[in-house]
């Protein structure tokens, strides 16, 4: 990252010399010296915020895995996020919490709260593929607002949260194919906390059948 930003500043810095030479033919080695000057000193700024954030990364990594520890949650570092997975299991064809899930989510809302306040969490609907793709669709984003209202419940800000659902995409899938009382593990919702600007998730669909 570091080297990646640093050619980066020269390249720039290349460019500004260009274009002031190309304004007056000439450019004096001050107006250079100082336009690599700010060019570093925004390089460097720019590294102490990534730096920043992956401080907050492992941090919070770390509470999450200690707050976790005694259920089935997996939690992945990803560049600039944190996932926590499997935080709620569903029924078949049904989008109501269990009290297990209440427990984790009521520690997860807590270390945000307390902890990291300044993040955006995405929170992801899955279904297993009993039904449509179309209503596995709906079904995974109605599990997924669950959560996000039981969050809001629990002292989170709604601007902090927003929802999407996968459905029974397969790739997303925790046991491909499996469905019925076999496929709890695809019925889920899982948590993804963001510290980098965040982009927009996709949009969910909707229609009709179980999952």
């Amino acid at each position: 990252m570091l080297q990646r930003s640093s050619r980066a500043t020269w390249f720039i810095a290349g460019l500004a010399t260009l274009a002031l030479g190309g304004c007056a033919n000439y450019v004096t080695k001050s107006d250079f010296d100082s336009t690599v000057a700010q060019l570093r000193a925004a390089d460097q700024k720019q590294q102490q915020q990534l730096d920043q954030q992956q401080q907050q990364i492992d941090q919070i990594s770390q509470q999450m895995k200690s707050a976790f520890s005694k259920y089935d949650a997996q939690i992945t570092a990803l560049q600039g996020r944190i996932r926590v997975d499997t935080v709620s299991h569903f029924a078949f064809n049904s989008a109501t919490l269990s009290d297990q899930d209440k427990q984790m989510l009521d520690g997860f809302a807590r270390v945000i709260r307390e902890h990291h306040p300044d993040v955006l969490i995405t929170v992801e609907g899955f279904a297993d593929p009993a039904g449509t793709a179309a209503y596995n669709q709906r079904l995974g984003m109605r599990r997924a607002q669950a959560v996000r209202d039981y969050l809001i419940a629990q002292g989170m800000s709604a601007s902090e949260l927003r929802t999407v659902s996968y459905g029974d995409a397969r790739n997303r899938l925790v046991k491909p194919g499996a469905w019925g009382a076999h496929g709890e593990v695809n019925r889920r919702v899982a948590l993804v906390v963001d510290f980098a600007a965040p982009g927009t998730p996709p949009d969910a669909s909707s229609a009709s059948a179980a999952g």
